[in-house]
């Protein structure tokens, strides 16, 4: 199954996944409403206690999601599947084809998380992502799913819209594509490859959500530690 084929099916799954939680109280909302009563499904059944990062923890994330081992070591994967696809041809193969599409997506990376950044801070976003303190595969995977289009807003820590994680892939990759990509990739292929990007952000966080990334996880070991993910939930 293709990547833009398999996205509508996270969706659906995200919301089978909700409305359990939901279907109680759903006969009284109104349809309008109901994307918040899932946020707020979400919320209680996962976050139970949230402490707001500091502007520290906020810079050295977004350090480490610019030019840390993680956002490396996707480029280089990412950049191998394009080597295969031989995606854009114009960039041909061989090492040099190599070295531009690993360039190509740690400069989109970079992209992405600097808006990311800054957008969150404007909206003043806590775009860290909580593992679910709920039990189950479908609860847990909704709570993934509906982080990707979330973050953490106010002391309380309640959850809402996140304008940076929708616009950030977007931003990356249409940048990307009129910057150096060849003359004949467009606003189109922008979109197309910024769907990707957050189809990307949605396995991220599954991931996050599933696989421990603590201190003391196998992935901390090989130095891939997601500075995405916030603190273990015992330590909140």
């Amino acid at each position: 199954m293709r990547l833009h084929q398999f996205f509508p099916v996270l969706l659906s799954i995200a919301t089978l996944a909700v409305l359990p939680a939901v279907a109680h109280g759903q006969s009284q909302v109104a349809p309008e409403e109901s994307f918040s009563v899932a946020l707020i499904a979400v919320q209680t059944n996962s976050d139970l206690a949230y402490t707001r990062p500091t502007q520290a923890t906020k810079l050295r994330n977004y350090a480490l999601s610019v030019l840390g081992p993680y956002p490396i070591a996707e480029s280089a994967v990412v950049a191998g599947v394009g080597q295969m696809d031989n995606t854009p041809p114009a960039w041909k193969q061989g090492m040099a084809g190599y070295s531009r599409r690993f360039g190509s997506e740690l400069g989109i990376g970079a992209i992405s998380a600097t808006t990311h950044y800054a957008l969150a801070q404007a909206f003043q976003e806590d775009t860290l992502y909580y593992r679910c303190e709920c039990k189950g595969l479908f609860p847990r995977l909704g709570h993934a799913l509906v982080s990707t289009f979330t973050a953490r807003h106010g002391e309380d820590g309640r959850r809402a819209f996140s304008y940076s994680a929708v616009a950030a892939p977007y931003v990356g990759a249409v940048t990307g594509v009129y910057a150096w990509y060849p003359d004949n990739y467009g606003f189109r292929s922008g979109l197309r490859l910024g769907n990707y990007n957050l189809l990307g952000s949605v396995g991220e966080n599954i991931l996050l959500e599933f696989f421990y990334s603590g201190p003391h996880s196998l992935l901390s070991r090989m130095h891939l530690h997601n500075p995405h993910a916030a603190p273990d939930p015992g330590s909140r």
